[in-house]
């Protein structure tokens, strides 16, 4: 892992989860998301000390683990150390039993909930420009892929968009990535084309996209997002489950079981039912109860 300089003040430091960092003349830094647990907090930490850099604020871009599991190494080796987020997202962080019970539907089991301690959040981010030690930061909304995510423009004009839309690298790896609101989604992709920003970063990409290369990567988001709403649509031309309808997307997208596991396929599940949702509400899908079952299909 490395610092590698995007403009100014504002550097990022690759990794499965890129981490945005701003520095001050001080020394101090903000750092934007923190990586999936104390390992990767450690090395997102030795990366830091090679630069001289000492971790003053954190931003959550969302709640989910792989951006925030290492929030807890942070403000416990580093006294001081302060917390924004969101304020539906801080609920998600604070009250970690949350995003299981959301995601599971009841008390979830290890693969799961893998994180059993509450991260802490100071401040919550209003929507707008907001001072973070006396320099003006911009807080965007970007929900759809969680609850209530945010992107942050620093004042060099760099957006980092967290998971507010994906590379066509991860659409091509998981076909169907984690979504909670379809509406939102597509609401955020068109949003993410009109900001104001010169260079963005995408947590889960290898590269930085510039402001005339972001129309075509919304296009390729709002095409995926159509093609499996289609794809759902042609499957529900019979009745199906919701359990059945999920087998059938797998096995058109050929995914292949030796990358499913208990945690990824509820992430699967969760995604097709955030689609249900979308399409019943555009009045395209009914569902009735059969035999103790649940079956949707296309009006």
């Amino acid at each position: 892992m490395k610092l590698v300089k995007i403009r100014g003040n504002t550097y990022y430091i690759p990794h499965n989860t890129n981490i945005g960092v701003y520095t001050y003349k001080n020394k101090n830094c903000i750092l934007i998301d923190t990586g999936i647990n104390n390992t990767a907090a450690r090395k997102i930490e030795n990366v830091l000390i090679s630069n001289n850099l000492h971790p003053k604020y954190i931003i959550n871009t969302h709640n989910h683990l792989d951006h925030s599991g290492g929030n807890n190494y942070f403000t416990e080796n580093y006294p001081g150390c302060i917390t924004y987020a969101s304020e539906r997202e801080r609920l998600f962080l604070e009250y970690n039993e949350l995003f299981p019970y959301t995601f599971y539907g009841a008390s979830s089991t290890k693969e799961i909930a893998k994180s059993n301690k509450p991260i802490k959040v100071d401040y919550t981010l209003e929507y707008g420009v907001e001072k973070i030690d006396g320099e003006k930061f911009e807080t965007i909304p970007l929900k759809g892929h969680s609850i209530e995510q945010i992107g942050i423009i620093t004042p060099d004009k760099v957006c980092f968009l967290g998971d507010g839309i994906f590379s066509p690298e991860i659409l091509e790896k998981y076909s169907i990535p984690f979504l909670y609101d379809i509406e939102a989604t597509l609401n955020t992709f068109k949003y993410v084309e009109e900001i104001d920003g010169d260079i963005f970063v995408i947590s889960h990409s290898d590269k930085l996209y510039e402001k005339d290369e972001i129309k075509s990567l919304v296009d390729i988001n709002i095409k995926w997002v159509n093609n499996i709403s289609e794809e759902i649509l042609t499957i529900l031309e019979q009745p199906h489950t919701r359990e059945d309808l999920l087998q059938s997307i797998i096995i058109l997208n050929e995914i292949d079981d030796s990358v499913l596991n208990f945690n990824q396929y509820h992430i699967y599940f969760s995604s097709i039912s955030a689609f249900l949702t979308y399409l019943t509400n555009k009045n395209l899908i009914e569902n009735h109860i059969e035999n103790g079952k649940i079956y949707y299909y296309q009006k």
